[in-house]
Order: C-alpha cells, then structure tokens, then sequence
C-alpha cells in the first residue's frame, strides 16, 4: 500500500496563509548495511510536507537526535526561508556544523525544505535553480547491484569474481560500474596486495572491452606511498575515475597522486562543509569531487561546493550508496549543475528497496539512464507503512584489521 497523494493544489498555501513549519520528525529504515534515516518535515498546510534523507551509517542514533536538536530552532519558522535556515542551523549554538553527524542532520533538514518551496512552486527541484541543463544522466552500478557481500567481501585474490560481476553489470545495462578491487594495506607493503588488484582490474577490463567505464574504490584504505603505488600500477586500464586513494585529509598526498598519473583521482565524500573542499581544489587533490548531498549540507551547501568545483574545472560525481531519497536528492541536483558526470547508485542492497519510494524519474533499464522528474520538488512519494515493516537494527558490522592485528581502515 503507497502513501496517499495529496493532490498539488491542496499542497499550495491558500492566498494569505503563511506557511510555518509544525514538526521535523525521522523515519528509520533498516537496509542490512544502513538504516536509512528519512526525514520529514511538516507545515500548517494540509498534504505539505517535505520529504530529506539522513542516512550515516553506524551513527544512526546520533543523527536521530540531531535532527531532533536542529528542529528546535525551526519550529514556527518559514519553510521556504531555506538560506536564512540553513545558516541558522550551522551557526548558531556555537558549534558550527560541519562534523559529521550534524552536517548530515542539516542536510536531510535542508532536502526537505527544497522539496517543499519545489511543491509550493508546483516544479521539481532543478527548475528552481535555472532548469534542466541535460537530457539524461548516466548511472553508475556497484560490482553486485550494491549487495554487500559481494562489493565489500569479494576478496582480491578472486579476480575471476571480479569479472563475472562486472558481466552481470553489462547484463544489467550499466555503461559503467564500481569496485573495490583494491585490498587494506599496511602503510608499506611489498608487492603482492599491488599486483593482486592489478589482476582484478585487468580480469574486469578483459571481461567488459574498452567501451565500459571502469571505476575503482580504494575506500581511502592506502596511506599516500601505497595509493601512489596502486595508482600507478592501475593507470594503464584507463579507469574512468581512482577513488580516495588515500586519507582525506592528506591533502598533499592526494595531490601527488593526481600528479603522477593520467587516471582521474576522485575524493570528497567524507567532506562536510565548503572550506574543506576549497582545500582540496586549491591542493589540485582530485579532478571529481564526489561531494555527498546527505552529509555536506544538502542542496544549499552543496550547490555553493559546486559552484566552486566549475571555478577549477573539476568535474561532480556525487557519493550515493544511501536511500532512496538520496538518490532522488543527487539526480535533481544532477540535471542542474553543468559539471556532473554520472550518478553513482545502488539497486540490489535489499530486494524491497522499491516498495519503499516512488520516484518521478524515470531508468531507460536498456541503458540505465534516467530521465528527469516532473514532480514537484524531489519528486517522491514515501511510503510509511513500508518503512515500519523495517525498523531499526543495528548495523551489519564491518571490521578491518592488519595482518599483525593492527586496526586497518574499512
């Protein structure tokens, strides 16, 4: 059973009626490897209510009550005032919001509000800010449709696995896909953990042609001379983009990376605020910045890192494991930002990923392109009753650690 529709003339504001916003509530929903934080938030308008995401795994219940916190200083307040909320939320009570649970808080607070003046303007999303400049957006796939144990747990020594992954990718009709072909490493190590993901990017390469784009994720697991290592060993198969391949923070790490090989060096997903990806840019430490709508802010931030992002000519190929509603949030900002490149997405974490939203866009599934939403706002219908037969659990836990025991980075 899906949510009811209001219909979009009871979702307008009656002549004389100022809009406030009555409530911000989260709605948790398991998906094995996340819980997926939807946040919803509610007007004085009969059937107007906004719909963002949250989703930060194994912090769920930090960012449940970061919301709760945030919305303390919203209630009353003009939903379509989404600048002057936004800066109220990230500057006030001293802390500025830029760690990660309540940067991710403001961004599913901030989704929402978009969505909402989309709905208040009866247009999606994108055409509040200049309209479509696209036809279609590109999706991307992880090795296994996003089913955890075959993205994360495919181990590097089965480079066989690595190509029949990449084959079903093909026979799903993705162009492009995702792998974590690279393996944890010890600051230094010798040559096996190099030559074993070299192996699996070659086995995927045989397996797809050179007509498929390949990316490779190295999870920021190497420390910057292993990521050089790696980088260079991969350079050879033209891979479409090389993904944090080290910490982030090690801005001139990955700015030597960049540096030494033809293969762009993609990185951005664990930054939350537009300082930080200044840094970056100014560094030269990538050339896509894979900004994440759900942790940076939302649309608000995010719009003002894109706009710095075409001021170094660096492309945008947003983080999207998440929800659904992530994925609506990314696309909507896709069609109006003139630098983005592909849209990463995951299809086959849970089998009832669909039942859960209803999306406005529309997947070519010969091509895995997606058309833009018509709805108004994000273009989603959320389906509550679909979300409480999946209640909160703990997270799947992941664990990485060294050959001497030594904790590694997942």
């Amino acid at each position: 059973m899906m949510a009811r529709t209001v219909p979009l003339e009871k979702r307008q504001p009656q002549p004389g009626q100022l809009v406030k916003i009555t409530g911000i509530e989260t709605l948790v929903c398991h998906a094995r490897m996340r819980n997926w934080v939807f946040v919803k938030v509610t007007t004085n308008q009969p059937g107007l209510v906004g719909w963002g995401e949250a989703t930060l795994e194994w912090h769920t219940r930090s960012v449940v009550g970061a919301v709760a916190d945030l919305s303390e200083l919203l209630i009353g307040e003009d939903p379509a005032r989404v600048e002057y909320l936004w800066q109220m939320m990230w500057r006030q009570h001293f802390w500025h919001g830029n760690g990660i649970v309540r940067s991710t808080a403001i961004a599913g607070i901030d989704l929402a509000l978009w969505d909402i003046v989309g709905k208040v303007h009866g247009v999606p999303c994108h055409k509040l800010w200049g309209g479509p400049v696209r036809d279609s957006i590109r999706l991307y796939c992880h090795l296994g449709g996003g089913k955890l144990e075959s993205f994360y747990e495919t181990p590097v020594d089965n480079a066989q696995q690595f190509a029949d992954l990449a084959r079903q990718a093909l026979d799903d009709g993705f162009s492009a896909f995702k792998s974590m072909a690279v393996p944890p490493t010890m600051p230094i190590e010798g040559l096996r953990a190099v030559k074993a993901a070299d192996a699996c990017v070659s086995a995927m390469r045989d397996a797809v042609g050179d007509d498929i784009d390949i990316m490779v994720d190295c999870h920021a697991r190497p420390s910057p001379a292993m990521g050089l290592q790696f980088a260079r060993a991969l350079d050879p198969y033209g891979l479409y983009f090389f993904e944090e391949p080290c910490w982030p923070e090690s801005l001139e790490g990955l700015a030597a990376i960049n540096a030494a090989v033809s293969t762009p060096i993609a990185t951005g997903e664990r930054l939350t605020h537009l300082a930080a990806f200044r840094d970056l840019f100014a560094a030269r430490g990538c050339d896509v910045c894979q900004l994440d709508l759900t942790h940076c802010g939302g649309f608000t931030e995010g719009r003002r890192i894109a706009a710095l992002a075409d001021a170094y000519r660096i492309a945008l190929a947003p983080h999207n494991p998440q929800g659904p509603v992530s994925t609506a949030a990314s696309l909507e900002f896709g069609f109006s930002q003139p630098s983005y490149i592909i849209c990463e997405s995951v299809h086959q974490d849970v089998p009832w990923r669909q039942e859960v939203v209803d999306e406005g866009y529309v997947i070519d599934p010969r091509t895995r392109t997606v058309t833009a939403n018509t709805r108004p706002g994000l273009g989603v219908t959320v389906n509550e009753e679909a979300i409480r037969k999946h209640p909160f659990e703990q997270e799947v836990v992941q664990r990485v650690f060294y050959r001497d025991g030594a904790v590694g980075d997942w």
